[in-house]
């Protein structure tokens, strides 16, 4: 029997009341206790290895999740790990007290890893050790399975009839100790994650997608981790606002600056300066600390010392020679934005419209997100530098040389050497 049979067995999980009306839709049942109850988390290298062997010994694909503090600490690691296994059970583990779970990743090596959005996740897991060989991504299934909500509730609500506890998802997970609710949420969200993917599973074979769908697994597990991005500065919220180019500078430097002390204090940067203010300090140039505090952002709750340190950033802005200073935007990796393709490339711009149509049409049929059919920078860069002969075979080689999947590949081909030729 499975963990969702079994739960669905034991009435003191549902809520009172009784069953609906026969009219009425069943509502979904709440999960209000894992099935072994609240795992100890373990935060000591005794308890660790108890849990790699467990885990070691059960069988089949591997349940993981993984809590992250986004909005409370710097950067992206991992606060709280939760697995389950058949033959294991559940099991919470403590980065913070056991930093290196290079030994698990190690003992799961070759079983399938079943997380949910596994992009979010896998960065966190690899910085302690923990890399898949292969996965089951259940939000990515959804996608393709054409499940118009796709969040971990959503799918256990609308394919097992269970609902998850949504109440702390964004909580602050550094915390220590972690009140017994949050660890009672932190095990719900593996508790049924096998049960979802053995449900989505076959689904997408129902639906002729499995073996897309194992392409798209393949392809996140063997990808290598991003690099740093380039002007990480430009993202700041409200950048638009920033005209000239020794207001940028400003918001460079004190993004630089925000940055070091949010890495030094561990806090996530926009607790140490908000964006806004940074807007802010950038569009008025002001001339000294006072100028400086009278600005949103900037009030009276803030120390001489830290006004300072942001007022010195401004200066350095300020006093940097011209040739110093950041060029406006940044340069482009591919096509010019579309708005623009029919004023420099009215040919491009044919073609564009034509593929985006029949992209569309086709991820409507398919009913799954057209971004995940293809990129939209893939068919942009297509068509504004098409294939010189827009073969077959040269729209397959191009599709492939901009990372599609060869089921990918199998579906939009035909489509772009249509549209191509149509525009043309």
């Amino acid at each position: 029997m499975t963990d969702a049979q079994e739960t669905a067995a034991d009435t003191s999980l549902r809520t009172t009341g009784g069953a609906p009306p026969d009219d009425v839709a069943p509502a979904p049942i709440p999960l209000l206790e894992p099935r072994e109850g609240i795992p100890p988390v373990a935060a000591s290298d005794d308890a660790l290895a108890r849990v790699v062997a467990a885990f070691a010994a059960g069988t089949g694909p591997v349940a993981v999740d993984a809590e992250r503090a986004s909005g409370y600490r710097y950067g992206q690691r991992a606060y709280l790990v939760q697995l389950r296994r058949a033959g294991a059970g559940s099991a919470l583990i403590d980065p913070v007290g056991c930093p290196d779970l290079s030994s698990l990743g190690e003992a799961l090596q070759g079983s399938e890893w079943i997380l949910h959005a596994a992009t979010q996740d896998l960065p966190c897991l690899r910085e302690i050790g923990m890399t898949p060989t292969g996965l089951f991504d259940t939000e990515l299934a959804g996608r393709l399975a054409g499940f118009p909500r796709v969040g971990l509730g959503a799918m256990v609500e609308s394919v097992l009839g269970y609902a998850l506890e949504k109440g702390h998802s964004a909580v602050d997970w550094s915390t220590r100790p972690l009140p017994d609710p949050w660890l009672r949420y932190a095990a719900l969200d593996v508790e049924l994650l096998i049960d979802l993917r053995d449900a989505l599973e076959g689904e997408l074979d129902r639906q002729g997608k499995l073996e897309w769908a194992q392409e798209e697994f393949d392809a996140i597990a063997s990808a290598p981790p991003a690099p740093p991005r380039k002007d990480p500065w430009r993202r700041t919220s409200g950048m638009h606002k920033v005209r000239r180019r020794r207001q940028m500078a400003v918001v460079r430097e004190l993004w630089n600056a925000r940055d070091q002390v949010a890495q030094r204090r561990d806090i996530s940067p926009g607790k140490v300066l908000g964006d806004a203010a940074i807007v802010e300090a950038a569009l008025s140039l002001p001339v000294n600390v006072q100028a400086l505090a009278a600005l949103p952002g900037f009030g009276h709750r803030m120390g001489r010392r830290q006004l300072e340190q942001w007022q010195a950033a401004v200066d350095r802005a300020k006093a940097l020679p011209e040739a110093e200073l950041p060029q406006p935007g940044q340069p482009l990796a591919g096509p010019p934005p579309p708005r623009s393709w029919a004023d420099k490339d009215p040919a491009a711009a044919a073609r564009l419209s034509a593929a985006r149509a029949a992209v569309s049409g086709l991820a409507e049929r398919l009913r799954m997100p057209q971004e995940n059919l293809i990129t939209p920078d893939t068919v942009r860069r297509i068509c504004w530098e098409p294939p010189k002969n827009p073969t077959p075979d040269a729209v397959e080689d191009a599709l492939t040389s901009y990372g599609a999947r060869r089921w990918q590949v199998a579906q939009v081909a035909p489509l772009l050497v249509r549209a191509l030729a149509k525009a043309a």
